[in-house]
């Protein structure tokens, strides 16, 4: 079996002729992943790089394996990239690996430092670093970030039209239609038109007063069953609120609580205190003015 090792390094590498292995990051993968476009190369490839892991597995801890450590780990991270996102889909050729296998991918599938992803914070840089080096467990929490995102801003279009982006997303990925880079990929460019919309809310919020925001939400959602009378409904809103509210209720569970109850009292009187998205909406305006 050790006397198989080097002619299955050889031709799993064969598969590379002429690609600049001493290019790092996403550019180095891409350029691997485009000698093996089509699917007939990739499955070449993949019946090579699985006879080669069998191997690998069955050889380890062998010294004789360090000669070929970064071929090898080279190899693994092009078969990482190129093989269906989805784990349980694809050909007979795609299974499950080895665990020795497996933990050399996961040690060494990004080339360079990958800053730590903080589970709120979304910004160009974060987003920028994951495009570079595609780490499927950063690549993880960005997607569950971008799900909160969504969620926040539930009654907004432009968002709800992002979160079905994000879903078609995943059902290419769980299909096996895409690769892991290029999800991650795809993922990154909907995080940047994620945190643009939000820098344009943040922008519209510093140009209204809290009463101009809580009229444009009422004549957004304003339906045949809501009065016509929105100037009225604000201002019973913007009176009761400010009565209750003081500096900093935002952070206190008593202050929220007393907020709350105030709004459904406004909009009692309207009888439109059934209409939880309305409900959501006003008082998510209200926390950020008032």
């Amino acid at each position: 079996m050790r006397t198989k090792l080097p002619e299955a390094v050889k031709n799993a590498l064969a598969h590379f002729e002429g690609v600049d292995r001493t290019i790092e990051g996403f550019e180095g993968l891409e350029k691997a992943q485009n000698a093996i476009k089509d699917d007939v190369k990739k499955d070449a490839f993949a019946k090579d790089y699985k006879y080669l892991s069998k191997l690998w597995e069955s050889l380890s801890p062998d010294r004789m394996l360090d000669i070929y450590q970064e071929d090898y780990k080279w190899l693994s991270q092009v078969f990482e990239s190129v093989r269906p996102a989805g784990d349980n889909l694809g050909k007979l050729l795609w299974i499950a690996l080895g665990a020795q296998t497996t933990k050399l991918m996961h040690e060494n599938i990004h080339v360079g430092d990958v800053h730590t992803l903080e589970e709120y914070r979304l910004d160009a840089d974060v987003i920028e670093t994951i495009f570079n080096n595609p780490d499927p467990a950063n690549a993880k929490k960005l997607e569950k970030i971008l799900v909160k995102r969504f969620k926040k801003h539930s009654g907004d279009p432009k968002f709800k039209k992002l979160s079905e982006r994000l879903e078609a997303l995943r059902d290419q990925a769980e299909q096996g239609l895409i690769t892991s880079i290029e999800f991650v990929k795809e993922l990154c460019k909907l995080a940047k038109e994620t945190v643009q919309a939000e820098k344009e809310i943040e922008e519209k919020i510093q140009e209204k007063t809290p009463q101009a925001a809580l009229t444009e939400l009422f004549l957004e959602l304003k339906t045949d069953q809501t009065p016509a009378v929105v100037e009225r409904i604000v201002n019973d809103i913007d009176g009761i609120v400010r009565m209750v509210s003081f500096p900093g209720w935002q952070t206190t569970s008593s202050g929220e609580r007393e907020v709350q109850q105030s709004l459904r009292k406004a909009l009692l009187k309207y009888k439109l205190h059934k209409d939880q998205v309305l409900f959501e909406r006003a008082y998510g305006y209200i926390k950020e003015y008032y």
